[in-house]
């Protein structure tokens, strides 16, 4: 009997609006759809139950308790099962591969990155391990030239990503990783210093832990490419290094993978040397992993009264059939690749894990982050652990072990050891069906769809926010979003009833109590945790250096920080009831701008316009140039025309014209063009253009072009317009031209505006990374990934 609990589309509205638009199933031209939340579980119900053996009745059954665990939200798969199971499309139903080998050849290169792409289109995040590529400057002898080093050809893989649309409209994600002993460590470390490069990437160093030792030690530190010595750096130099940049710019991450490899279950037959996006699944070559989270918010009876506790007896049950299902998984989903098919059928290996930890805990009345909490949270997941492994050990004795299965050296792996004896027992009799089992993952949007509740293992990252939701049609509209657990307090004890001190966010928390609880749950995952330590903007650069330090000696397998940085962006604290953004300003000053220099004013006088003067005439033919932009980051040139007319023996801009194959900067390129043209038109000194497309400031961050830092792709615009007026010499030098105006001024006070904190509004918001489907300055960092606020937007890199 699962506990009593409101719909949870009822508490969050926003719910709704996620199932709809991310998971709903329309496809008219088959006559499948889901017309309610119910069809949903439904269809995945019984896809999973498919492959069950024992006939109609016997899928039926199982449909059936796939179906009652989902509807209840007590149990929720990943994404990609939700949104792909049972609908006949071409797509997989797991969320993360680790690509092959890439063996240091440029044919095998290219095969690799064919695969990355197929297996992207099909809707999968990929990882690859760049350390076997030979480092830049190495002799490539059957042409007689210089490598150019693995970094260069990420590149080539951040640009496939880039044009590969994901299933689901995700864009594609992934992990790059390097060894720390490689000889072009250092520029895989400095690699994201460029805020252009390699965008698509989550990069990660691997550590191993004669590294480590080296830095404690402060020994030399060899890098090193097959068998070769190229240099030798002291290894606590190196560590400053990989510091410094995750400091700067949050990456690169940190992978222990010594330790990775000493914990896996399938070290027998498999080594790692790479993970998923975000890190809580380390793989094998062409390993694949399914996942999917019970919702421990959901599990908790009597919530925030004395008794409030989680039944352990109904948690594994819920385990049992969770596992159950997405074992069913593996035979039911699509495969992007042969290698992929068979590696998943000969392990087995899924990633059960939790969500709703945070808001649960807050549920039982302890403070997520404390001594208390990281107990209690380290029973459920010890309850989770042993019942998955029971359960598998079950399934097993059903309908067999994982090939790959070996009974003696998979009963010796340390995870195993920590089972409970009745556990082992019955591995020991009857084998397992699944080669690993747990893992903690991203949770983001099923959380949402299950009521908001904390994300993963997480913080509560935010007690209350509006949402601002784009329609189908066009419009938008907004929402006040709350967390599960806080809108299941209102609910009991009133709307106004104070909040209990137990609910705290994430940047309530210091780093060592996030540190805290990660590493008292990693024990009872066979993979990974998937979390964010965030970090003050203020804090100093030794206390962030032991951050990582810490989670060394506390046994984790990764480290993740985030602390706000002027690469990645800063932290935007907005009121609740304010919905002006930085960005709606700079519109409204565009907007002025472009009544100023509108081409339209009516020649008959009206109330409140003022005709200035009538425009210049075009000439038959104008001279002209054309120049070509090519913004870093974006897959085609702009191509910027301006034709001139002569006047008084003068040359001078005239119109403007900007073209490009990218048709999602047709409607703002004509709008701007012809409001450029239009100021051309009226004569006079028009170079104020120039320093007004210069000032403004790209939310997201500017380019670095030609060794000069360019604050916006407009600002680019700009200075090709100075440079044509100074070729055509309407301007003598940069120096004539004029000041910036005070539009230009009110648009970059405007950027550097800092907002008053609040508790209802969301503790994060980047500014410096806008949301490149809604435009508004909504992207969160949260587990690894971007969402955006606003529109729920999401991308891992």
């Amino acid at each position: 009997q699962l506990v009593m609990q409101p719909d949870p589309f009822k508490l969050a509205p926003i719910s709704h609006h996620v199932w709809s638009e991310k998971y709903r199933l329309v496809n008219t031209d088959k006559g499948q759809e889901d017309g309610t939340v119910a069809d949903t579980w439904a269809r995945v119900a019984r896809a999973a139950a498919s492959k069950e053996a024992g006939g109609p009745e016997a899928q039926s059954e199982w449909a059936s308790k796939f179906e009652d665990i989902m509807s209840s939200f007590a149990f929720l798969p990943a994404g990609r099962i939700i949104a792909g199971a049972g609908t006949q499309r071409d797509v997989t139903l797991f969320n993360c591969f680790v690509m092959g080998k890439i063996e240091d050849d440029l044919e095998a290169i290219f095969d690799n990155v064919k695969e990355a792409a197929r297996t992207m289109q099909l809707g999968g995040g990929i990882g690859h391990d760049f350390s076997t590529l030979r480092p830049k400057g190495a002799l490539v002898k059957s042409i007689g030239a210089d490598a150019s080093g693995p970094i260069s050809f990420m590149d080539v893989w951040d640009a496939m990503c880039r044009t590969i649309m994901s299933a689901g409209a995700r864009r594609g994600a992934m992990m790059g990783t390097m060894r720390c002993d490689h000889p072009d460590i250092e520029d895989f470390i400095a690699a994201k210093a460029d805020a252009n490069r390699l965008r698509n990437f989550n990069l990660s160093v691997l550590v191993t832990e004669a590294f480590m030792a080296a830095i404690e030690q402060d020994k030399d530190w060899k890098l090193v490419f097959n068998d070769k010595v190229w240099r030798t750096v002291k290894a606590r130099d190196l560590w400053e290094k990989i510091m410094q940049a995750t400091y700067d710019y949050a990456e690169p991450g940190v992978i222990f993978i010594d330790r990775i490899n000493a914990a896996n279950n399938l070290a027998y037959c498999e080594e790692i040397r790479c993970t998923n996006p975000c890190g809580e699944q380390p793989l094998p070559a062409y390993g694949a992993c399914l996942l999917g989270s019970i919702n421990l918010a959901r599990l908790v009876s009597n919530p925030f009264e004395p008794r409030a506790t989680i039944d352990i007896e109904q948690l594994q049950r819920h385990v049992k059939t969770s596992i159950r299902l997405l074992d069913n998984i593996i035979d039911v989903s699509n495969y992007p690749l042969p290698e992929q098919e068979a590696e998943a059928k000969a392990k087995r290996r899924i990633g059960l894990g939790v969500t709703g930890l945070a808001d649960a805990l807050a549920m039982c009345g302890e403070r997520y982050g404390s001594q208390a909490s990281a107990k209690l949270a380290a029973n459920w997941l010890s309850a989770v652990q042993n019942a998955a492994y029971l359960s598998s050990a079950e399934l097993a004795e059903e309908k067999g072990a994982f090939p790959l299965f070996d009974a003696e050296q998979f009963l010796k792996r340390p995870n195993i050891q920590r089972l409970d004896t009745s556990v082992r027992d019955a591995i020991a009799r009857h084998g397992i069906r699944n080669g690993c089992l747990t893992s903690i993952a991203p949770t983001g949007t099923i959380s949402l769809l299950a009521g908001n509740v904390s994300s993963g293992i997480e913080p509560i990252f935010s007690k209350r926010y509006t949402r601002r939701i784009l329609e189908r049609d066009g419009s938008h509209r907004t929402e006040v979003v709350e967390d599960y657990a806080v809108a299941l307090f209102h609910q009991i004890h009133g709307a106004n009833t104070a909040l209990p001190e137990t609910f705290v966010t994430a940047e309530d928390l210091s780093p060592s109590e996030h540190l805290r609880m990660q590493a008292a749950l990693q024990p009872f995952v066979d993979s990974s945790i998937s979390k964010t330590i965030n970090c003050p903007e203020d804090i100093s650069f030794d206390a962030f250096k032991s951050v990582y330090l810490d989670a060394d000696k506390q046994g984790l397998k990764g480290c993740t920080t985030f602390r706000p940085n002027d690469v990645t962006g800063a932290v935007l604290v907005a009121d609740e009831g304010k919905t002006d953004t930085i960005a709606e300003k700079q519109s409204e000053v565009a907007a002025l701008q472009t009544r100023l220099a509108n081409p339209s004013l009516p020649t008959t006088p009206t109330p409140g316009v003022v005709k200035l003067m009538e425009p210049l005439e075009r000439d038959q033919s104008l001279p002209g140039f054309t120049h070509k932009l090519k913004w870093p980051g974006n897959a085609d040139a702009l191509y910027v025309t301006v034709n001139d007319i002569i006047q008084d023996g003068r040359r001078r801009p005239f119109e403007i014209f900007i073209n490009t194959k990218n048709l999602e900067h047709y409607a703002w390129t004509v709008a701007l063009t012809r409001m450029i043209s239009a100021v051309f038109r009226r004569g006079g000194d028009v170079s104020f253009v120039v320093e007004e497309l210069k000032a403004i400031f790209d939310p997201q961050g500017g380019r670095w072009m030609d060794g000069e830092y360019v604050p916006s792709l407009l600002a680019a615009i700009g200075n090709i317009i100075e440079n044509h007026m100074i070729t055509t010499g309407f301007l003598k030098d940069k120096d004539s031209v004029p000041a910036p105006s005070p539009l230009a001024a009110v648009a970059n006070a405007e950027t550097s505006d800092k907002k008053a904190p609040s508790a209802d509004r969301p503790s994060q918001v980047s500014l410096g990374r806008s949301c490149p489907q809604c435009g508004r300055n909504s992207l969160a960092r949260r587990e690894g990934c971007w969402l955006c606020l606003d529109c729920g937007y999401s991308h891992c890199g």
